[in-house]
């Protein structure tokens, strides 16, 4: 039976269909893995299911030759904490979970995106401390979705989860920035990042992360947005620059931002937790128990394949 480490506690579907089928170790912790318990697990054990933060670099890779561990499951969809070309040099099979993430990933993209619109963290907090008097006429007014344009900034599965919950719920218009030409089912124009910032009154990001899109998201795009527009990321934390975000927050460049994601996760920019303009969330996207099960169940079926000579669903590397 081939060993297999899971990094962190799973939910209890994804748990019993591992041990069912390997020699499971499971991590008590739900921190990331440093990077010498990574060295002591490629050493140790026949495959690996990894998550967000366990840091597989070709640092770590080069103490080896052939590792045993050759082959990693990533619980997530995105995989930018591995360096997959490393992966492949050491002969490292390395899969992920798309599909299971993009509804619920998308729904926090709107959760956001209404969160941040119509200002309800703000509404919330006001209730919770005791101080809000009664409805009153001007109180809280914030910006009504309903007919205006998103941009959408990567048009993968889920961008265009979002897109179409946009446009077919909420009558928005939506235009897009993608690295290539995307064609999609549904009302859409895509251009030039510089033109989605400038035209739309939400920019959600939604494109995957890596260091092609570190920063992506900075001064000059937020610069290019309306003053009344809003900024969502669910994406990666490092695409957009925080310290631009905040500078473009103060000065009233932008209106708001909802984040799910930061740029040094877990620690939040400080200011950021002062902006009441700002809705926070502990990277929810994929929290909800059907989708981490799926997930789950995803990344064991890699390992399954692998360990039986079969191709890998969802290999990357």
């Amino acid at each position: 039976m081939k060993r297999v480490l899971i990094s962190r506690p799973m939910p209890p579907r994804t748990q019993a269909a591992a041990e069912d089928l390997f020699e499971v170790e499971t991590r008590p912790s739900n921190k990331p893995m440093s990077p010498g318990e990574l060295r002591a697990a490629f050493a140790v054990y026949d495959g690996m299911m990894v998550t967000l933060g366990d840091q597989i670099t070709a640092g770590l890779l080069a103490d080896f030759g052939r590792p045993r561990c050759k082959m990693v499951a990533n619980f997530g969809v995105g995989y930018n904490h591995i360096d997959v070309a490393a992966c492949t040099s050491h002969g490292v099979t390395v899969s992920n979970t798309p599909g299971a993430v993009t509804d619920a990933t998308a729904d926090i993209a709107m959760t956001l995106m209404l969160m941040t619109a119509r200002r309800a963290g703000e509404g919330e907090r006001l209730v919770r401390a005791r101080r809000w008097e009664g409805w009153h006429p001007t109180q809280l007014l914030g910006m009504h979705l309903t007919g205006k344009t998103v941009g959408i900034v990567g048009m993968g599965r889920i961008g265009q989860a979002i897109a179409r919950r946009c446009h077919f719920g909420f009558g928005m218009d939506v235009v897009f920035a993608n690295r290539s030409e995307k064609t999609v089912d549904f009302p859409a124009r895509q251009m030039t990042l510089a033109e989605v910032a400038a035209k739309a009154d939400v920019v959600v990001v939604a494109t995957p992360g890596g260091p092609e899109t570190e920063h992506l998201i900075g001064a000059e795009v937020l610069e290019a947005m309306q003053a009344h527009a809003i900024l969502v990321n669910i994406a990666r934390g490092n695409i957009v620059n925080e310290a631009a975000l905040v500078a473009a927050l103060s000065t009233g460049s932008i209106a708001g931002a909802g984040l799910d994601v930061y740029e040094h996760e877990p620690q939040v920019t400080p200011a950021l937790l002062e902006m009441e303009q700002v809705t926070l969330l502990p990277h929810l996207g994929t929290a909800s128990q059907d989708v981490r099960e799926d997930m789950g169940l995803m990344a064991i079926a890699n390992l399954r394949a692998y360990f039986e000579g079969q191709e890998v669903p969802n290999r990357v590397a």
